[in-house]
């Protein structure tokens, strides 16, 4: 990954003097994107951290989640304590989880005790079959972003097909196929695009 930016880009409301967003500016920023997150916050945090604040290009953004779907734990979470730590160390990673969780996990208490007194409501039931669909095609969007930077690297491309089909397709056991795969696509693009 590149270094941070210096010129204080996506810093602001973080009243930091160093290069990049400050603790306030990280905080904010991640609560942003779990306030926005509903059906999945990582089209959210692409957005946020690539093209609003322009703390990550979109290749280091790719980079950063790729290494965090391999660490335990979920995702977002990883990459929220991946872009708080780059940025402002240890102070920076439990800034962009809170920021990431504080809204979510309120939200979720109240309308989990909304929805016990109203799930079996047949108009509830249908309103979230709808937004199903609809996050559907949000983390569907997504994908295709969080992959562009792969455009024109064939192998590349290749092993990102190949992962789909082992996973969605032929239904290997993540635990399993994700650790084969990330080596053997390692040693093939170190072997053949460097």
């Amino acid at each position: 990954m590149a270094p941070p930016p210096t010129d204080g880009s996506g810093s602001s409301g973080s009243g930091s003097s160093g290069s990049g967003p400050g603790l306030a500016g990280i905080f904010t920023g991640f609560f942003m994107i779990g306030v926005r997150g509903f059906g999945g916050v990582l089209p959210w945090a692409r957005r946020t951290i690539v093209e609003e604040r322009k703390w990550l290009t979109a290749t280091e953004f790719t980079e950063v989640l790729g290494l965090c779907q391999f660490l335990p734990g979920g995702n977002i979470i990883n990459v929220s304590v991946a872009v708080g730590s780059r940025f402002r160390g240890g102070p920076g990673a439990i800034a962009a989880i809170l920021g990431l969780m504080l809204a979510p996990v309120a939200i979720v208490i109240g309308l989990g005790a909304i929805y016990d007194q109203f799930a079996e409501q047949p108009v509830v039931r249908r309103a979230f079959a709808g937004l199903a669909a609809a996050a559907s095609a949000f983390v569907l969007t997504a994908s295709l972003k969080i992959a562009a930077p792969l455009r024109g690297r064939w192998l590349a491309m290749a092993i990102t097909v190949l992962t789909f089909v082992a996973i969605a397709v032929v239904r290997l056991p993540l635990p399993l196929a994700m650790p084969v795969l990330a080596v053997v696509s390692v040693l093939l693009l170190w072997r053949f695009e460097t």
